[in-house]
């Protein structure tokens, strides 16, 4: 810390918050609560009860408003997977009873009449539409596709579904793949690094249930939407497929009656999320920017297909935007907006472009579903100390009825960490959010071991939501800091495009004093033992973790996991985009130094803190290898402890649960012994705890 430092730069808390669920009164939060709650029945939290955690989704409204479907998933220990099952309750709240048998399903959707749910089930290894009757009944197939039905949207008049599948092979070519002549000519016509098709996208009519193509380009097609008189269909395509050309993706538009398809957008900027208004006369798309691929928050244009012309309609919102929808008159869109650490309700009139926000509620609100007229709605919610729960609500007035109860007795049974979203400003002036979660039973002024955690991205954030690692190490007697550096998404363009080569220094630089300015706060306030620091981040957060480690000795341990540590090697197997237009600029040939400057293992022999790390291997996201490299790198300078961990069959995000709960145990194992100089006993699991009511005994 720089001399002074600790009057310059203390914590400034935002708010400090005890939120509970929507409809309860916002209350302060006092450390004497968590001191209460660390006397009485409550204990603290475990990994086996995150694991055990039941989770619901995908909400989703009837047209009429009056029913909500959704899935409920539990752990199935035993067998090492999670399992779905899904329910229907009253909109106004009820029972819910489970509605479709243990076959299940994806990709629900209600019939806009109401009369049907539709999703997609895998029969011979294919996916293909089925449907049932909302009244209850059997589920029946509705197409008998030669591929696998992916993405799929119903036409406004309940007629027709529109549908995306890839194109059938050339029997020859089939032939061969199945006999393992299967060898992949990358970059070379539909595929990428792994095998694809072309895919095209297909009108399926309810009467005669005959499909009919619509497309007849090689395209890779993403987002689509049918147009309310169901003539037009808009799409996202691209005629390529390499990784990282997402800026190749541009608006077409297809007439479903002579297939005549016309290109709308000819730009390196990639567009998604289309949506027709229910008028027809134009279609809302989200993008970063009209010209070129930008590293900004997403926005929302309007264009009119007949003449192309298109109109930036958000350019006064600041923030996150998801899940665009129109109301009836055409002349608004609600939408979930994060801003900061909390996500509300937003509506936008895009005419003007004003906007305003419908929920006050802090935490992180997940509208995901509406009535067909808009007046009603399905959604998610969650705070610090609330785990996601479905609620359904009118728009206006806002009359909240929770719908499900996920975890009963969490609440009752758990000791949870206090939390302050709390401010601070870098070595550059520029203010930086986190949040800051304290041990259970903290005691004000007392000096605690502080974990830092590092988000991924660069452009992730870290939501006023339930966090449930931050939960177990507050059971543990840590603090931690969960910072949100620039880069961040759901704050203002400039704070995203704060780690710009553009803008700054790219990578590694101004987020990593972010982290240092944000740990020093805290140890000048007397919160962080400057002896006991530790720090864990994955994705983006084990590149800047690795990063870090390079460059300060301050952290006593650093758990890093899925990680890249030399962007030249990982510049052909992984994602280029972001570091070679953003990030650090230029390819490895033509800046060199760049890209050797800014990678971690150019700088591993300065780390003696010791290194945990983590890789699922089969991580195409950052591939396995960069651990490798790193782990040995530090294994054989022999300056620190090192271990590395290994996961079979695991991506980027870990599937499995006994891989969940080996990552999470021995990150906490290391911690304890290099932090606080500990031999930890992990909790002993049962090999059975699969509950139906939640997994809290």
């Amino acid at each position: 810390m720089r001399a002074g430092q600790e009057a310059e730069n203390p914590v400034r808390i935002t708010h400090a918050m005890a939120w509970s669920r929507p409809g309860v009164v916002l209350a302060t939060l006092t450390l004497t609560i968590a001191a209460a709650a660390a006397q009485d029945a409550r204990r603290p939290m475990t990994v086996d009860d995150s694991l055990d955690m039941v989770n619901v989704s995908n909400g989703l409204m009837s047209p009429d408003g009056r029913w909500v479907f959704y899935s409920r998933s539990d752990l199935n220990w035993k067998d090492n997977k999670r399992e779905s099952k899904y329910f229907m309750v009253p909109a106004e709240g009820g029972e819910p009873f489970e509605y479709i048998g243990k076959e299940g399903g994806n990709n629900f959707q209600f019939s806009p009449d109401g009369k049907y749910l539709t999703f997609t089930r895998s029969v011979e290894n294919k996916n293909q539409l089925f449907w049932m009757r909302t009244a209850g009944g059997e589920a029946i197939p509705l197409t008998t596709h030669d591929t696998a039905v992916s993405q799929y949207v119903w036409a406004a008049d309940s007629t027709a579904i529109f549908f995306r599948a890839n194109d059938k092979r050339p029997e020859a070519e089939q032939k061969a793949i199945d006999a393992k002549d299967d060898a992949i000519l990358v970059d070379e016509g539909p595929n990428g690094q792994e095998a694809s098709y072309w895919s095209s996208l297909w009108r399926f009519d309810i009467a005669s249930k005959v499909a009919t193509r619509i497309t007849s380009e090689q395209f890779i097609i993403g987002d689509f939407d049918p147009s309310p008189d169901g003539k037009r269909v808009v799409f996202v395509a691209r005629q390529s497929n390499r990784r990282n050309d997402a800026d190749k993706n541009e608006l077409y538009i297809v007439t479903v009656a002579d297939t005549l398809t016309t290109r709308l957008t000819d730009n390196g900027a990639p567009e998604g999320g289309v949506s027709w208004a229910p008028d027809g006369r134009v279609f809302l798309y989200t993008a970063a920017d009209d010209r070129q691929w930008m590293n900004r928050n997403p926005k929302i244009y309007l264009m009119n297909p007949n003449t192309r012309e298109h109109l930036l309609v958000s350019g006064e919102y600041e923030g996150g935007i998801s899940n665009a929808v129109w109301t009836p008159d055409s002349r608004h869109v609600l939408f979930n907006g994060q801003q900061g650490t909390d996500t509300h309700l937003f509506r936008m009139n895009v005419e003007t472009g004003v906007f305003e926000q419908l929920t006050k509620m802090p935490g992180t609100f997940n509208a995901q579903s509406y009535s067909r007229d808009r007046s009603r709605l399905v959604y998610s919610f969650s705070d610090f100390d609330t785990p996601a729960d479905l609620w359904s609500s009118s728009v206006e007035p806002w009359e909240p009825v929770r719908l499900t109860d996920a975890n009963p007795g969490f609440e009752q049974k758990i000791a949870l960490a206090p939390m302050r979203v709390v401010t601070w400003k870098s070595t550059d002036g520029t203010e930086i959010e986190g949040l800051l979660h304290l041990p259970v039973g903290y005691v004000e002024g007392a000096r605690v071991p502080l974990m830092l955690n590092i988000h991924g991205g660069p452009a992730g954030v870290f939501r006023n939501s339930f966090q449930a690692s931050a939960h177990i190490y507050a059971g543990l007697g840590y603090a931690s800091l969960s910072p949100n550096v620039r880069g961040s998404s759901g704050y203002t363009d400039r704070l995203r495009e704060g780690n710009t080569v553009a803008r700054a220094d790219g990578i590694g630089v101004g987020d990593y004093q972010d982290l240092m300015t944000g740990v020093d706060a805290l140890v000048a306030q007397g919160i962080a033992d400057p002896d006991r620091l530790a720090l864990r981040g994955w994705s983006y957060g084990g590149i800047l973790g690795g990063w870090t480690i390079t460059q300060t000795n301050r952290f006593k341990a650093a758990s890093i996991g899925a990680g890249v540590y030399d962007w030249t090697s990982e510049y052909g197997p992984g994602f280029n985009n972001d570091v070679r237009l953003w990030h650090i600029g230029g390819t490895p040939w033509d800046n060199p130094e760049g890209y050797r400057r800014q990678s971690a293992l150019t700088h591993v022999a300065n780390i003696t803190t010791p290194t945990l790390l983590l890789h699922g291997m089969s991580d195409t996201t950052d591939t396995e290898q960069q651990s490798m490299m790193f782990f040995t790198a530090i294994k054989d300078i022999g300056k620190a402890p090192v271990r590395y961990i290994r996961f079979p069959r695991e991506p980027h995000g870990f599937r499995e649960p006994r891989h969940q709960r080996t990552r999470d145990i021995e990150e906490i194992r290391w911690m304890q012994q290099h932090v606080l100089g500990v031999e930890w006993t992990p909790w002993t699991r049962a090999e059975e705890t699969k509950k139906e009511s939640g997994g809290f005994r």
